[in-house]
């Protein structure tokens, strides 16, 4: 009885520490985790838990590489490449747009490549007269779910360093063989449905009201190409989430130009990207064969084992962070002013605290929660989904969501598998409130105003394209988990 006590006003010091942390947001959500173990040691007595080093080291790594690509300008190269990509099929924007963006989001492990994409996916649909809001809520909604299918993306990190590990034993592949086809398939059945969404352009009188007095140009009878000139630059007001970065400004109206050819791309910054995006696809490669990675001494009177897969991710990582220096020539004095580089190290403080208060609590009392949660999720196995999703739409951080609930459904006996499966798609809540940067950015750069807001928290443009894809991610990555669980 009294061990029931204490671990019930254990809990309420780590809930009230998550509360306190998402009101300050950024850094405080790490602090505030920090306050969490105090009190959990000092006032409570109990051991502290074992901090997420190798979580971490993960993201310094991941994020330095990066932020050095960055620098080279090949985040600009990407955006190029995708914006071409969006382009070439103008009518079917509502699909492509978010699979384009998601596909250079796994690769580069963030969803900064969103900002200046979102312009010309405006530009591209309003032209083609479709219902702007379509292809840019879908867009930016799949950025909620992308990291869940990225090698190199704080949220795996978090989740790699809980399941790739005894008794687990999921590593990378089998994850992202969960992950990638859920967040595919979420992506697909979520822009089918939301291109019914709202009214045509040629009906809403919202927007043919602002063709008629000229704050919209009309819209062409046949396609055009997109046309813009630099002008209005992204609103101040974009912000930050804790795993995103600041809108980088790409400003662009309604002119002359085609829309990709305002995204500036060099040879160095191609050269970057090809380096960190070589560093990816080793890290799968050695993941998906782990003959390749050299052979370290075991625990005493064990064999050797071939490196984990943390080490090989911050070696390769680090490794390509100095390809970079060579190939891309960016200047190393600007890497730490980078929006990846500073988004990163909000994401590795957040996670240590947050993710060091989770450990103590679950650590003190692993047998009680076993038996009392698990019986919970045994009987209700979504309940681990909607509390992910809980966590994931107060903190805005997937890495947070990740390192604050899986490790508890995990120790309560949910099959690393069906986690992983339900985790890809619970997620997508971090937008479930209008107040994330890709989504203030994106009612902005939507000219045409249907990309909305709202005044009612929920009412939003991306709450139910949130929901249909989080809901969709959700239910096939617990199949594809299911399947994975009953084969092994």
């Amino acid at each position: 009885m009294q061990e029931g006590i204490v671990l019930i006003l254990e809990a309420l010091v780590v809930v009230g520490c998550i509360i306190m942390g998402t009101r300050a947001s950024g850094v405080g959500v790490g602090l505030w985790g920090g306050v969490g173990v105090a009190i959990l040691v000092f006032v409570f007595g109990e051991a502290p838990g074992e901090p997420p080093s190798a979580a971490v080291a993960i993201i310094i790594a991941v994020v330095t590489a990066a932020s050095m690509m960055q620098a080279a300008g090949g985040i600009d190269w990407m955006v190029k490449v995708a914006a071409g990509v969006i382009e070439s099929r103008p009518k079917q924007i509502t699909l492509i747009a978010p699979l384009t963006a998601f596909l250079f989001s796994v690769g580069a492990g963030t969803s900064n490549i969103l900002y200046p994409l979102l312009p010309v996916i405006y530009d591209v649909s309003y032209r083609n007269g479709i219902r702007p809001s379509r292809p840019m809520s879908v867009s930016v909604v799949q950025s909620g779910v992308a990291l869940a299918a990225s090698p190199v993306s704080a949220a795996m990190a978090a989740m790699l360093t809980l399941t790739d590990v005894a008794p687990y034993n999921l590593g990378l592949i089998e994850i992202l063989a969960i992950t990638f086809p859920a967040c595919v398939i979420g992506i697909i059945v979520t822009a089918l449905v939301v291109s019914r969404f709202g009214k045509e352009l040629a009906d809403d009188p919202e927007v043919q009201e602002k063709i008629r007095t000229g704050v919209l140009p009309p819209i062409p009878a046949r396609p055009l190409a997109p046309r813009v000139r630099r002008g209005r630059k992204a609103p101040p007001s974009a912000g930050t989430s804790v795993e995103g970065a600041p809108i980088v400004g790409q400003g662009l109206v309604v002119e002359e130009e085609r829309a990709s050819a305002k995204l500036t791309a060099t040879k160095e910054g191609r050269n970057a990207a090809l380096a960190f995006l070589a560093g990816v696809l080793a890290i799968v490669l050695f993941g998906l064969f782990p003959g390749l990675r050299p052979t370290v001494p075991g625990a005493e009177g064990e064999s050797p084992l071939p490196l984990d897969m943390t080490s090989t991710i911050v070696i390769v990582m680090l490794v390509v962070g100095v390809a970079i220096l060579f190939v891309g020539r960016p200047n190393v004095k600007t890497v730490s002013d980078q929006s990846v580089f500073k988004a990163g190290m909000v994401s590795a403080i957040a996670l240590f605290g947050i993710a060091w208060m989770t450990a103590t609590f679950i650590e003190a009392h692993e047998e009680l929660i076993v038996e009392t949660v698990g019986a919970w999720v045994t009987s209700y196995v979504f309940i681990f989904a909607i509390a992910v999703f809980i966590v994931a739409a107060m903190t805005t951080s997937q890495s947070t969501a990740t390192r604050t609930i899986v490790p508890i459904g995990l120790a309560a006996g949910l099959p690393p598998e069906l986690a992983v499966g339900m985790w890809a798609g619970a997620i997508g809540g971090v937008y479930s409130f209008p107040t994330g940067g890709p989504q203030i950015a994106g009612a902005n750069f939507d000219l045409s105003g249907t990309t909305k807001l709202g005044s009612k928290l929920f009412d939003h443009s991306y709450f139910l394209p949130m929901l249909v894809l989080s809901l969709t991610t959700v239910l096939v990555g617990s199949a594809i988990g299911a399947i994975f669980f009953f084969a092994r």
